[in-house]
């Protein structure tokens, strides 16, 4: 790491945040900008912020508060718009549900009033009115107090310039957060008979029948879910692994005893984590093996798009967590898409923090809710995606406590 002072002309590596709060919980949005143009970037930044970032070294960090409407576009009444329900339904697929609290993008919005075609910002359905639906186009944070952090992580000389397109940091960080948040609070209607279809129904056991020695995830991002686990496992903790595989992601988390509920009996064998390996289908029967109050924490890595029945499970999971415990679950946007249920790919990435949020919130035995989402740190100079992108995989989390004292 080089430790010359920002200047003018530096390429910094740049981490920032934005911190928030809704009426269900808490959240914190990090983006990573590895090569930072001071030169061009910095102005697109709010003063305090800039001025925390020129003449200061790596290692440097602060927060600073923000009112509603000063990082993101203050929230307009205008913004709020009606198109008929016909018109809308017009637009999407056949199979697709139109629900309240949900986000479809601009573009099908055809006609109304800051909306165009190809447009891929989100605008959220918040009430129907007869034969009229109603739509917010304001920013999801317009109304939300935001807190903005950064870190400089890195320091290098960049090349004279003199053009070049300007990056908006705050507007990349701004893209997406919010929208795992309720309308209010009401809750979004994710729920519904037909969300928990899946292409293929066959059952899951013949599906993992084969085993598959494979991350899902890149190695960057992995090396965020473990350290996830670190943070928020105590060290000596009884940890269920649902739906594990060959690898639970635990190194360095100090757990004591960790069991294994997954459905590849060889990929349980080759984790060398787990002290006890269970196979076990959660699709055909939620109900969990476990006495009460037997777990401190419970992890569920990059499965949970999969689950047909997720408010049973939920519902056990609680049941099994001692009072306090933690039930974590983090994901990306890979998955064997004709395994996940059907709403999981109609989602933006960001809603689907909303729905696993939903699943804690409609099971109404957990507390202290928080989401997290990482992105933009570089992918893996080996890894067999780079060709496709050079960013790594995003990293979401969302995690809540069982109740209790």
């Amino acid at each position: 790491m080089n430790h010359r002072r920002v200047d003018t002309h530096s390429l910094i590596h740049l981490t920032l945040s934005l911190s928030w709060e809704s009426l269900e919980g808490r959240h914190c949005e990090v983006r990573h900008f590895p090569r930072f143009n001071v030169w061009r970037d910095l102005d697109l930044l709010p003063w305090p912020v800039r001025h925390a970032i020129l003449d200061h070294e790596p290692g440097q960090s602060a927060a600073f508060p923000f009112e509603a409407g000063e990082l993101v576009p203050a929230w307009r009444e205008d913004a709020v718009r009606e198109l008929a329900a016909d018109a809308f339904r017009d637009r999407v697929r056949p199979d697709q549900a139109i629900t309240t609290g949900r986000f479809y993008p601009r573009g099908l919005l055809q006609g109304v009033p800051g909306a165009s075609v190809g447009d891929r910002r989100p605008a959220r359905l918040i009430g129907r009115d007869g034969e009229r639906l109603r739509f917010d186009l304001n920013h999801p944070l317009a109304r939300i107090p935001l807190e903005l952090g950064l870190e400089i992580v890195a320091v290098e000389p960049a090349p004279e310039e003199r053009g070049g397109r300007c990056d908006d940091a705050l507007e990349a960080l701004s893209r997406g957060p919010g929208m795992q948040a309720r309308h209010g609070s009401r809750p979004t209607e994710f729920f519904g008979d037909r969300v928990w279809r899946r292409v293929d129904e066959e059952p899951d056991r013949a599906f993992y029948r084969k085993p598959r020695m494979v991350h899902h995830l890149d190695a960057t991002a992995l090396a965020e879910v473990e350290g996830l686990h670190r943070r928020l496992l105590s060290p000596g903790s009884r940890v269920l692994d649902l739906m594990a595989s060959w690898d639970s992601h635990l190194s360095g988390a100090g757990c004591d005893r960790v069991v294994g509920l997954g459905l590849n009996a060889e990929e349980l064998e080759a984790n060398p984590a787990l002290g006890l390996r269970l196979c076990h289908d959660l699709n055909e029967s939620p109900a969990l093996p476990f006495e009460d109050a037997t777990f401190d924490g419970v992890v569920c890595t990059a499965s949970v798009e999969y689950l047909a029945r997720p408010l049973e499970v939920f519902a056990e999971v609680a049941r099994i967590l001692k009072p306090g415990g933690l039930f974590l679950h983090t994901f990306s946007n890979r998955w064997f898409p004709t395994k996940a249920i059907r709403l999981w790919s109609e989602l933006h990435e960001f809603e689907r923090m909303g729905l696993v949020s939903e699943y804690f919130l409609a099971t109404g035995r957990f507390a202290g809710l928080h989401t997290r989402s990482l992105r933009g740190l570089p992918r893996p100079a080996n890894d067999p995606h780079i060709g496709e992108t050079r960013l790594s995989d995003p990293v979401y989390a969302v995690w809540a406590y069982r109740e209790g004292v």
